[in-house]
This record gives structure tokens, sequence and C-alpha cells, in this order.
């Protein structure tokens, strides 16, 4: 049981005096960054979903 303990502690301290935590303003910054890159790769996976689509309906004859 004393090296759970010691371990708590020992995880506790290291949280709050050794990690260094980001600003809010970094933490904005890089929220930003991580929206406009899944939009990018929605938008690539929306793309080559439908030249693919394409493609098949053309090789299929199916267009409508």
């Amino acid at each position: 049981m004393a090296k759970v303990l010691n371990f708590i502690k020992d995880s506790y301290v290291e949280i709050t005096e050794k990690v260094t935590w980001p600003t809010w303003s970094q933490l904005q910054n890089h929220a930003v960054v991580v929206l406009i890159a899944s939009l990018i790769i929605a938008l690539l996976i929306f793309v080559m979903d439908k030249a693919s689509s394409n493609v098949l309906e053309l090789l299929y004859g199916t267009a409508s």
C-alpha cells in the first residue's frame, strides 16, 4: 500500500511542479490549428470520395 501512496504523491508533485502547462492563448492557438487541419483533411476526403465516385460511375455507366 505504501508503494501506491508514494506513486500518487510522486505523480501529484510531477503534475504540479514539473509539468509546463500551456497558457490560455497557446491553447486557443493550437485549437485553431487543429480545427483548420481537420477541415482541410475533411475537404480532401470529400474531394477524393467524389472523384472516385465519378470514376466508378463512368466505368460502370450508371451516371444519372
